[in-house]
């Protein structure tokens, strides 16, 4: 082991093998500190990847280089592409993955990375002098010292797990807490707080009765995550199904027997836990009108005999689980494998950090992932990833890497926990982007490929093949606008699907603009000239383009109002704002005002806007006092 490194990444979970991993591409020299190099990128609960807006963060994040989708793709058994009713803004890919095996392939990546050494070791303390970082000191009583350091430590600072009125110290089931790294931040002048998490009991596969269960199958035509990955050999493993059941009232009565010795009802957890995903107990007080809650019996791996029952995460008494378990439908016989528990862990509130992930009081420190306040993997992928690039970018030179809102789904994120901060655990969804059918998983390469290039995460033949896929998308938008398709030819197709027929000629834009039309349709019927009928038979034959065509002709309008707002705000999003600006002298802010700003220190103009407590006066202020 080296005596120093340009980069230090505290914790192997999602976050720290993003950070790491891009670090060492960047060219750093990474020590990836970890209690157990073969627990890289376990999944703490559950064993999937993606969901709702959580799979527009995994497609960021591979369009920039990183690994969380690749890994997905390569230990996936089940993959769904969620809400396909809806609009392609909110198409979100998910996939169930096997949990063992997404933690070696994760270790397979890592191990083989050049620049990143994994030390095994729990981190006591993390070392600043003059305002900067100078390393770690561990608990064996080594110095480690290091440029930057990113803390991605997950639910492990001071980690407690409760059951019923049961605590234990952890990070993880079976795993030990991290210790003293909280309290040598507090030294240094940062808040901290706590947060509450929680995962559901594991069942005995081979227990439960899944003849009379729902069955719930993955796409015909699964999609991969990555951009990198090879559709021909996809998907590399076998693929299973997932299952549905309910709890109903008999459930809830064994339930809210245990009320009286929850450690959430009984004050023993402090910690704020997720609204989003609240524990069953959470749900039956919160929703009593509700008489059933959907359940998800998912597999956690091709040769695994558990079952993770989604929907029932809990930190109710063991003995009140099994006996409320065994009420569910399918589960009359279940065997209980292991009981649902809640951990509780600090995490230090994000107003601290830049928009780079840069701690504000110290610099070269980094934090990313849960210790934000966020849950998920998703969201903690994208933060390590974006502190990964950015500790190595410092330290050789380059520009630092800050994404807007406007162009992805990480930098809502990232905006949203600088500008707004958090005292519960922050979830990503679809409704936090305000320009979301532009931030959509189908065209994140087209949105980000160009900063993974950048900053030499993404090879320059993936690059170029962007590129030149563009000109062809181009090229095809304006082919649709200019095209014209006769009424001989179409109205008799338009006839046959019931739909009113045009009176004689409509471009082919026009026509794919109707809701029940598909431009792969609507192209059959290209009939002008010879070259007109190959490129249009070439674009059917281009998924990839095709798909992105269709959509610009077909919400072309909505497109061009998200467009014209991004212009609107432009000025205000490129107005910058030093960041040693010292409001308090600013005496024409309000007080409010003052306080937020201080605290925030925002970049820009627009970012200063997205602060709670900044009015439009304090904005007419800082224009004036930065113009003159």
């Amino acid at each position: 082991m080296s005596n120093g490194y340009d980069i230090i990444v505290i914790g192997g979970g999602h976050a720290g093998i993003e950070a790491a991993h891009a670090g060492a591409m960047m060219g750093c020299d990474v020590a990836l500190i970890t209690m157990d190099r073969f627990a890289l990128g376990r999944m703490s609960c559950n064993p999937a990847i993606g969901g709702t807006a959580k799979g527009h963060l995994v497609r960021e994040v591979d369009a920039l280089g990183g690994i969380m989708a690749g890994t997905a793709d390569h230990t996936g058994i089940q993959f769904r592409m969620l809400n396909r009713s809806k609009g392609p803004a909110v198409w979100s890919p998910r996939c169930q993955s096997d949990r063992k095996l997404y933690s070696e392939e994760a270790y397979r990546i890592i191990s083989n990375s050049p620049n990143i050494e994994i030390v095994e070791e729990s981190v006591v303390e993390i070392l600043a002098a003059g305002g900067k970082v100078v390393g770690v000191s561990t608990a064996s009583g080594k110095f480690i010292n290091s440029s930057a350091v990113i803390l991605s430590s997950g639910t492990f600072l001071n980690g407690k797990m409760h059951t019923g009125l049961v605590s234990t110290t952890g990070g993880r089931y079976g795993e030990k807490p991290s210790l003293g790294i909280t309290e040598s931040l507090s030294r240094l002048g940062f808040l901290s707080a706590r947060l509450k998490t929680g995962t559901p009991p594991r069942l005995k596969k081979t227990t439960i009765n899944w003849e009379i269960l729902e069955e719930q199958a993955g796409d015909d035509s699964p999609q991969p995550f990555s951009y990198r990955t090879d559709k021909s050999v996809f998907p590399f493993l076998p693929q299973v199904s997932c299952f549905i059941t309910h709890t109903d009232d008999s459930v809830h009565r064994v339930l809210e027997k245990g009320f009286d010795n929850s450690p959430m009802f009984t004050g023993l957890i402090k910690g704020v836990g997720p609204r989003y995903c609240p524990s069953i107990e959470d749900k039956i007080v919160r929703f009593s009108e509700k008489r059933q809650h959907q359940l998800f019996l998912e597999p956690e791996g091709l040769n695994s005999d558990q079952i993770y029952l989604n929907g029932f995460s809990t930190s109710l008494p063991a003995n009140i689980q099994f006996e409320a378990l065994r009420k569910i439908k399918g589960l009359e016989n279940v065997e209980m494998v292991r009981p649902g528990y809640a951990v509780e862990y600090d995490y230090f509130p994000p107003h601290q950090v830049d928009l780079t992930l840069e701690t504000k009081k110290i610099a070269g420190l980094y934090f990313a992932g849960q210790v934000n306040g966020t849950s998920g993997y998703e969201e903690a992928a994208a933060q390590g990833l974006v502190a990964g690039i950015n500790a190595a970018a410092k330290i050789i030179g380059k520009r630092e890497l800050v994404i807007r809102r406007n162009e992805a789904y990480i930098g809502v994120l990232i905006d949203d926990l600088v500008g707004k901060s958090t005292d519960e655990p922050y979830r990503m969804f679809t409704s936090r982007a305000e320009y979301r059918l532009l931030l959509r998983q189908d065209n994140a390469d087209r949105r980000l490929l160009k900063y993974g290039y950048e900053y030499g995460l993404i090879d320059k033949a993936i690059y170029n093949e962007l590129k030149e896929r563009e000109i062809i998308i181009s090229k095809a938008v304006n082919f649709c606008n200019d095209t014209k398709i006769n009424a001989n030819f179409i109205n008799a197709h338009l006839n046959s699907r019931s739909l009113s027929e045009i009176d004689s000629t409509e471009t082919i834009s026009k026509l794919c603009k109707r809701p029940e039309l598909g431009l792969s349709e609507v192209l059959k019927f290209v009939n002008t000239t010879e070259e007109n009928r190959l490129f249009a038979r070439a674009l059917m034959e281009n998924d990839l383009v095709l798909e992105q065509v269709e959509i610009e002709l077909k919400y072309e309008g909505y497109l061009k109002r998200q467009d014209d707002m991004i212009k609107k705000l432009e000025k205000y999003e490129s107005t910058s704002i030093p960041l040693t600006l010292n409001y308090q002298s600013i005496k024409a802010l309000s007080a409010e005002g003052r306080e937020k700003l201080n605290k925030i220190k925002p970049r820009s103009i627009g970012q200063s806007l997205r602060i709670s407590g900044v009015t439009h006066s304090d904005i007419a202020v800082l224009l004036v006092y930065l113009k003159n």
